[in-house]
């Protein structure tokens, strides 16, 4: 099936022009392109979790789409470029566009009104991020999470810990993340703010 042609659960298939989009061409498994992927985003949580950046500053679509080009942009030419195709999950691509600015007005609404905690308004932002939009071709789901992670520091919270404390397996660990993505779909966030902080 060549280097893309699968798909692990949970993960978003690349179309045939996105995937032409690698950069490395001696790329060759899923592993060698998660190790490149995983040293491309370690250079970027400096950036994102920057102290002194506003949680408004965050509520923008320049830092969203900078951020993914940071955390991608040494691996894949389209990164911080909204998708062009359709998914398996996320609305219309030709949508993505106006659902990131309501995203944007309704996250900045609820941080003008502390209608949520912190934690919460982080979350919710990533949950409607990953699930409901899912911007770009790929990635979205360590974007959405930086995404909270850096709201979160902004508002003075700590980064979340994604689990690791549960000291999972991986995949039993994106198991238990997707389950909670599932549910907050359903409307009950309590599983994936409890899992956020595990």
């Amino acid at each position: 099936m060549g280097l893309l042609g699968g798909e692990t659960d949970g993960q978003t298939p690349l179309d045939p022009d996105e995937a032409e989009g690698l950069l490395r061409t001696t790329i060759t498994t899923l592993g060698e392109l998660d190790e490149v992927e995983q040293e491309n985003i370690a250079k970027a949580i400096p950036w994102a979790l920057r102290t002194t950046r506003a949680a408004a500053d965050i509520l923008t679509e320049t830092f969203l789409r900078d951020l993914h080009r940071r955390m991608y942009g040494d691996v894949w030419r389209w990164a911080g470029t909204y998708r062009r195709s359709n998914k398996n999950i996320g609305v219309e691509w030709w949508q993505v566009p106006s659902e990131i600015a309501a995203l944007i007005d309704d996250g900045r609404y609820w941080l003008e009104n502390g209608t949520f905690v912190p934690e919460e308004l982080c979350l919710r932002v990533k949950h409607r991020l990953v699930s409901h939009i899912h911007p770009f071709p790929n990635g979205n789901g360590r974007h959405s999470r930086l995404v909270a992670d850096a709201l979160a520091v902004s508002l003075g919270e700590q980064p979340y810990t994604w689990g690791q404390r549960l000291e999972l397996a991986p995949g039993e660990l994106r198991r238990r993340y997707l389950d909670c993505l599932r549910s907050a779909d359903g409307g009950d966030i309590g599983p994936l703010l409890a899992f956020a902080r595990a």
